[in-house]
C-alpha cells in the first residue's frame, strides 16, 4: 500500500527522508505482513531499520562500509551489548570519522514507532491466526539462536584479528534446549513445542 502523505509526519517517515531509506516503507510492511511466508516482528523489525540507519550514516561519512563494522556500532551504540568504556571509545572512532553520534541515537527508532509508521502512514494490518503461533515462536527463536551466533562468530573473528585470542578455524554452536525440572527431560525448543510440552505425569 502506497504511503499516505496525510497528517503529521511519524519519526520513521521523517528518518527515511534523511537518511534515504524511503524503499524501507515497503519492505517494512512486507516483512511485518508476512507476504514472503514468514512474518517478521515489530523489535525484529526495528532492528533491521536501526541497522540500515547505521550503515547509512556510516556511509555518509566514510564512503563505504563492511557489514563488521555496521554491526559493532549497532552492537554498542544501539543494542546496549556493551559497556560504557566501550561506548565512549566507539562514539569517538565514529566522530572522528565524521559521524554525528548525537544524531544517529536519536533517530533509532522503537518497535512502537514502527508499529505507528505501518498502521498510520501505511494503513497495514493483519489477521491473527493463533492456528501457527507455536510455529511462528519457534522460528522466532531459531532467529534469535541464530543471531546469537553470528554475533559471537563476529566478535571471535575480531578478537583473533587483535591478537587477543588465538586465531584458528572456530566453529560456534549455539544449542538451545528446555529442560523439564518435574522429570529432567530435555527438548529442543521446536521438539517441545510440537509436542505441546513435557509429556511426564
Amino acid at each position: 500500500m502506497a504511503d499516505s502523505g496525510s497528517g503529521r509526519r511519524t519519526k520513521v517517515e521523517r528518518v527515511m527522508e534523511e537518511y534515504g531509506l524511503e524503499n524501507w516503507g515497503e519492505r517494512l510492511e512486507a516483512e511485518w505482513l508476512g507476504e514472503g511466508g514468514q512474518r517478521t516482528s515489530l523489535r525484529d523489525l526495528a532492528a533491521e531499520f536501526n541497522r540500515a540507519i547505521v550503515r547509512a550514516a556510516l556511509e555518509e561519512a566514510r564512503g563505504s562500509v563492511v557489514s563488521s563494522d555496521v554491526e559493532s556500532a549497532y552492537q554498542t551504540l544501539v543494542a546496549g551489548e556493551a559497556g560504557e568504556p566501550d561506548r565512549i571509545r566507539k562514539r569517538r572512532e565514529l566522530e572522528r570519522a565524521g559521524v554525528d553520534v548525537d544524531a544517529l541515537e536519536s533517530d533509532v527508532v522503537s518497535h512502537q514507532a514502527i508499529h505507528t509508521y505501518l498502521r498510520r502512514v501505511r494503513d497495514a494490518a493483519f489477521e491473527r491466526d493463533d492456528s501457527d503461533r507455536l510455529a511462528r515462536k519457534s522460528e522466532t527463536v531459531q532467529r534469535l539462536a541464530s543471531r546469537t551466533r553470528a554475533v559471537t562468530e563476529t566478535t571471535v573473528e575480531e578478537l583473533a584479528n587483535a591478537g587477543l585470542v588465538t586465531d584458528h578455524d572456530y566453529d560456534v554452536v549455539v544449542d538451545l534446549r528446555v529442560v523439564c525440572n518435574d522429570c529432567g527431560r530435555d527438548y529442543t525448543v521446536a521438539d517441545l513445542f510440537e509436542q505441546g510440552g513435557c509429556d511426564c505425569e
